[in-house]
């Protein structure tokens, strides 16, 4: 028997993976953060008028604090994905996208330390299965001319260990505070266009060496996020769902992403990549299967 959470987060990592391609193609030789903000005005636009198509109203009722706490996660998925998506930029999509399959790694951390999720010994069994295919991604991107101290390579890492906070966050926000779905989605989708441009506004004031190209793949990217966060909000916010867990199957859309993604952008040694994604892929498993 599926836990009830397990389909509406599987949606969502199918979505996510569609999304990393796109993404990856619409900042391929490209200016980030027009990029960026164009993508998620286009992902809110298409949220809110759902919304007001749909006549959920709802969603608008807010107060002061349930706006501050959710515009403070803004923040941090607007720091997150300025650093994904310039790592996304300079890193092939075969190594970035398994890197941040990671997240769930550092959010089951997160979540033993914060709220108590304690995991079994074989949950800590694919915890260290997913660490050991997390240490062969890095050694493949330094062969790849990517070391640990690459700009693209720290940038990726940060993204993903800030996503990893944004998850401990959200499960703050709706289980903890329990506050509406929708209206958690609704005022974090304006406010990260908010947050973001004015980020590019900033950026701007320093000049930008690339000249933005408009691409289909930007508007279709923020539609998709804006499907699969919706997907992933349903699943946090139902009682006694593990944030571990719904991190670490969310991030299997990796598979997807590395899949279509590496036969479209041609990238290299896919082989050896491969075996370090079967590692996380069998992390994922064991953690998934564990009790």
């Amino acid at each position: 028997m599926l836990h009830e959470w397990f389909l509406p987060t599987f949606i969502s990592a199918i979505g996510l993976g569609f999304y990393d391609i796109c993404k990856k193609h619409a900042v391929k030789d490209n200016s980030v953060m027009p990029v960026l903000f164009f993508a998620t005005l286009s992902g809110s636009a298409f949220f809110v008028l759902a919304q007001l198509c749909g006549g959920d109203l709802a969603v608008l009722s807010t107060t002061p604090f349930e706006l501050g706490m959710v515009m403070l996660k803004a923040a941090l998925v607007a720091a997150s994905w300025v650093c994904v998506y310039y790592a996304m930029r300079e890193l092939p999509i075969s190594l970035a996208a398994p890197i941040r399959a990671t997240s769930p790694l550092w959010t089951l951390a997160g979540g033993v330390l914060i709220y108590r999720e304690i995991p079994s010994w074989l949950q800590a069994v694919g915890v260290v299965v997913i660490l050991t295919g997390y240490i062969l991604f890095t050694f493949l991107g330094k062969s790849e001319g990517f070391p640990w101290r690459s700009k693209g390579m720290q940038l990726i890492i940060a993204g993903t260990l800030l996503g990893a906070g944004s998850a401990l966050y959200d499960k703050y926000l709706l289980n903890k505070l329990q506050f509406p779905p929708g209206m958690v989605q609704f005022y974090f989708s304006l406010g990260l266009v908010v947050v973001l441009g004015a980020a590019w506004g900033i950026r701007s004031c320093f000049g930008e060496r690339r000249k933005f190209v408009w691409k289909w793949s930007i508007p279709v990217t923020g539609i998709l996020l804006i499907i699969a966060d919706y997907c992933y909000f349903h699943a946090v916010s139902m009682p006694e769902a593990p944030i571990s867990m719904i991190s670490l199957l969310r991030r299997c859309s990796c598979v997807v992403t590395f899949v279509v993604g590496a036969v479209i952008f041609h990238d290299r040694n896919m082989k050896r990549k491969a075996a370090a994604l079967v590692l996380l892929l069998a992390g994922a498993a064991i953690l998934a299967l564990a009790k």
